[in-house]
């Protein structure tokens, strides 16, 4: 071989060798900044970016969570993109080891991490909107003014005062920019998922309405927290109802005075003229007085059959109850109960 052919050859291996390095010293910077991991945290951490937020909130956001080097590769992103003109406001999910390439691809196509929105067993809608939306982007406000509105409240199947039947307590996944009125779809869609042929067949067979097992469900869910008795418990006002007896119970009266603290029920308050009274007004009250659990709920579509007319919470205050057939019985054990709030000094 010529020693011009050997030069050449051995000019095209060092061009080559060149190019090698060249391509690994490109293939390093790119790594460094776009394909290491864009975060050292061990856990997953999450970027919000609400209405309004301008890449500069979004840089300050990230600057908390992201290596130096990231920040300044997913800058370089956002420039080729123009991401500053379409920034989308989502709940964006950091996970350990994801890359400062893969971080900037879920914001920039706006791939939200979903999370779960526990509905809470609340006592009044004001109270649950404030529950929902602490983890939501909507304000509690628009959750509460959309409960009380009459014409929100017709278009998901029911009335302000009814609206508590919309509600199952559970825990949902759904992405954190979710609307009021979405978030009021999905409701309707469990709340009709919940009511499925066996529960409506159980409903017909008590001779009562969705709506009307939650009201019953709703007293049975503030009379005890001890599950094994509330089958017991809504067997008693079944048979009340079906008797044509005044349901007669403290919570309702406790809903009319809309003052839930009451620990004691004197006999000047049962005759506040309020149609949740049920010591004044005959069957149930006319919605119910809280969003009862789903264990409430089963509890008056699975009651226990029994003679029990009245009960009287227990003198050890164990949170379960004495439960009564005869007037008599239920007198003795009220009298028990009364005696041991008088010995604590309870009023």
């Amino acid at each position: 071989m010529s020693e011009k052919k050997k030069t050449k050859r051995r000019g095209i291996r060092i061009l080559l060798a060149l190019l090698l390095l060249v391509a690994l010293v490109l293939g390093g910077v790119a790594y460094y900044y776009f394909y290491s991991p864009f975060s050292t945290r061990e856990e997953t951490q999450y970027v919000y970016i609400d209405k309004g937020d301008d890449i500069a909130k979004v840089y300050a956001m990230l600057d908390t969570i992201g290596k130096p080097h990231s920040l300044q590769g997913f800058k370089k992103l956002a420039a080729w993109d123009d991401y500053a003109s379409h920034v989308k406001e989502g709940r964006y999910a950091i996970k350990p080891g994801a890359s400062t390439k893969e971080v900037f691809r879920n914001l920039k196509n706006g791939e939200q991490e979903p999370l779960n929105v526990t509905v809470p067993s609340a006592r009044t809608m004001e109270s649950l909107a404030k529950t929902v939306a602490s983890k939501l982007q909507f304000d509690s406000l628009a959750l509460y003014k959309a409960l009380t509105d009459p014409a929100t409240c017709e278009k998901l199947g029911f009335d302000t005062v009814s609206i508590y039947c919309l509600f199952i307590p559970e825990t949902y996944n759904m992405y954190w920019t979710v609307s009021v009125d979405a978030f009021l779809e999905r409701m309707k869609k469990e709340h009709d998922n919940f009511w499925n042929d066996e529960r409506l067949s159980k409903a017909r067979k008590l001779g009562l309405s969705p709506n009307e097992v939650v009201t019953l469900a709703s007293i049975v869910a503030e009379e005890s927290n001890y599950a094994p008795e509330k089958p017991t418990i809504a067997g008693l006002y079944l048979n009340r109802l079906r008797k044509g007896i005044l349901l007669q119970s403290d919570p309702t009266v406790k809903f009319a005075m809309h003052d839930f603290a009451l620990r004691r029920i004197y006999n000047r308050m049962l005759t506040i003229d309020n149609p949740y009274n049920t010591y004044k007004y005959a069957g149930l009250p006319p919605g119910p007085i809280r969003v009862p659990n789903v264990v409430d709920i089963d509890a008056v579509l699975n009651y226990k059959q029994h003679n029990y007319i009245y009960m009287c919470a227990k003198e050890d205050f164990s949170g379960s109850h004495n439960f009564a057939v005869t007037e008599a019985e239920h007198n003795a054990n009220a009298n028990r109960y009364r005696a041991a709030l008088n010995a604590r000094g309870i009023k």
